[in-house]
């Protein structure tokens, strides 16, 4: 029964399919459950520090129910983004249900979507990886999976990482900087792979190529089958859901930076190094993104057995509830300055 709380996961889609289904003020279920109803709860119930006993993380990370929790998000989301595109194109919606249903249906593809193509996009099997992909692809972010994985995992709280937010910047401007410098390192990593291994760069086997005529394949399946005015609310939603991503890159390691060594090189990734959160309804909407430095301390190690580490700094808030407070950058530094301080 313990397991079975990562069920609660599924309100989010959920919530996004009544949106659909319900309209009118319902348009914005998501939100309010995103942004009130998971803050709220966080805020009152008391976060938890307790691991996964060291003798049950083996069996525990072998266990087929966590991973087929993660394999049905992205037909999931699949799923929404029809029957979004589909009522958006036959009803006669107001223009207060259609931001509502778009900003809803934004949410699910970020949290849903992109969250679990992050955990999955730190497998090994290439089933996990199809699935990564696959989540990604509505977002139109694919090159996330190769930057994220092999530059943000490596260069993570260094000025070399652009998803590494600096002391005092916004995120209005780090999310712009975040954008651009992860898709133009993913060209990059990929240029260097494929020279490493003796292949040209304009050919099917360069990831990028593939990724772009993918979602271009998309984009042209979204207007075969609803019209070319379809196509904007595709990008919507598609933006949303990259929006609530790196805000929440900004979050997960603001101001923190690793020490640079005398070899020039810097200190290895610590847990010292990612904001962590242990509040318990964040914990279990996103599949324990929130206990970020044990995921980047060791990333391969899987979501059901991630650790409160104590030298980690930690969040005042839930992730939902500092995703809000970072949209606020003067209550942000205000908050966050101090905390950082004491961090480093």
């Amino acid at each position: 029964m313990k397991d079975a709380k990562y069920l609660l996961a599924y309100i989010i889609p959920l919530s996004g399919w009544l949106a659909i289904e319900w309209q009118a003020a319902w348009s914005w279920l998501t939100v309010v459950v995103a942004f009130v109803f998971i803050p709220v709860l966080d805020a009152v119930l008391p976060a938890s520090t307790a691991n996964v006993p060291t003798e049950v993380e083996d069996s525990r990370s072998k266990r087929l129910f966590f991973d087929l929790l993660l394999f049905i998000c992205a037909p999931i989301c699949f799923a929404l983004t029809y029957f979004y595109l589909d009522t958006v194109k036959t009803v006669a919606l107001t223009t207060n249900e259609l931001i509502g249903l778009t900003l809803s249906i934004g949410i699910v593809l970020g949290a849903t979507g992109i969250n679990v193509s992050h955990e999955l996009g730190h497998r090994p099997g290439k089933l996990e990886q199809f699935f990564a992909k696959a989540g990604l692809l509505l977002v139109l972010y694919q090159h996330f999976f190769i930057e994220h994985n092999r530059g943000h995992h490596k260069n993570v709280s260094t000025d070399a990482d652009p998803a590494t937010a600096r002391k005092n910047e916004m995120v209005y401007g780090f999310f712009f900087r975040s954008v651009i410098g992860q898709y133009m390192g993913a060209w990059k990593l990929e240029a260097d792979r494929l020279r490493r291994d003796g292949k040209p760069f304009i050919s099917w086997q360069n990831e990028m190529i593939r990724f772009t005529i993918y979602q271009a394949l998309y984009l042209i399946a979204v207007v075969y089958l609803f019209g070319l005015n379809m196509l904007p609310f595709a990008v919507a939603i598609a933006f949303i859901g990259i929006l609530l991503l790196e805000i929440i890159n900004y979050v997960e390691h603001y101001g923190l930076r690793r020490n640079i060594l005398s070899n020039g090189k810097p200190e290895p990734v610590l847990p010292k190094h990612s904001w962590n959160s242990d509040h318990e309804m964040g914990r279990i909407f996103l599949f324990e993104l929130t206990r970020h430095s044990d995921h980047h301390y060791k990333s391969t190690r899987k979501y059901q057995v991630l650790r409160h580490i104590d030298e980690s700094p930690q969040l005042p808030l839930g992730y939902p509830g500092s995703v809000l407070m970072a949209l606020v950058p003067p209550l942000w530094f205000a908050v966050m300055n101090k905390r950082l301080e004491k961090a480093v």
